[in-house]
């Protein structure tokens, strides 16, 4: 009866531990999956939002050089032209060049921040500082020792502060918009923030200007965070990236 028990447990005990090592098994096979699924997203939405990248900067491109110097040397040329006295009407051409010159320029540069590969992040971001100031208080602080980076991540950086700026104005009724970059030993965090309206992240609607966003922060293989600021006044996205990743063309792994 001894030998049958023992017999019973270590068969019971064999097939508990066939069954622990079985169970382990496929959930490691179905995390293993889970990671190459993740990874195969991220690997899409790079390469879509690369894509877009390229066709906007073609296309700002062509406004930037070719339409905008073209449209100022036909200014230049109105502005030369003999309109025989009549002020009003060579006053009427050249303001409305102006304007369509302005209006090349600031769709070249919604389009894609053509120069901020020669002046940088820092810099192209001032500029756009300075275009809205009529709209809206902004202001950046850049912490001692931040240093250039990947252009493809200053792309995706500029476009983030240009989304979450132009949402604020729209939507928030903020009169200050705060940027904030600091660069560590291992990361580079970025914090925006606002005293408008602020939301609630978890209940509010995501709308196509979050979705981007947070697009073009997964292609950086960055990691965020949607706060409330203080008193719940006004909204703060704070942005952490990886110094070890900064090129989108490397390996990509979740922290």
């Amino acid at each position: 009866m001894i030998l049958i028990i023992v017999t019973i447990t270590i068969i019971v005990a064999f097939i508990l531990i066939a069954y622990r090592s079985f169970i382990s098994r496929i959930i490691k096979e179905k995390n293993a999956q889970h990671e190459a699924e993740v990874l195969h997203q991220k690997k899409l939405v790079l390469e879509n939002i690369k894509a877009q990248e390229e066709e906007r900067k073609r296309i700002a491109v062509m406004i930037h050089d070719d339409i905008g110097n073209r449209l100022n040397i036909l200014s230049l040329w109105l502005n030369n032209l003999d309109t025989k006295g009549d002020e009003v009407i060579k006053k009427n051409i050249y303001g409305q060049m102006s304007a369509l010159i302005d209006a090349a320029r600031s769709i070249s540069h919604s389009l894609y921040p053509v120069n901020l590969e020669s002046v940088g992040l820092v810099l192209y971001v001032e500029e756009l500082i300075a275009n809205l100031s009529h709209k809206i208080n902004i202001s950046m602080q850049v912490m001692p020792g931040y240093k250039k980076k990947d252009l493809f991540v200053e792309v995706q950086l500029y476009r983030i502060i240009q989304e979450f700026t132009t949402n604020v104005i729209r939507h928030s009724d903020a009169s200050e918009i705060c940027i904030y970059i600091k660069d560590y030993s291992r990361d580079m965090v970025v914090v925006i923030s606002d005293n408008g309206q602020g939301f609630e992240y978890d209940q509010v609607k995501k709308g196509m200007g979050i979705k981007n966003i947070e697009s073009r922060i997964k292609s950086m293989n960055a990691t965020h965070k949607w706060k409330k600021t203080f008193l719940s006044k006004g909204s703060r996205l704070i942005i952490k990236i990886p110094k070890y990743n900064e090129s989108p063309n490397q390996n990509s792994t979740d922290r």
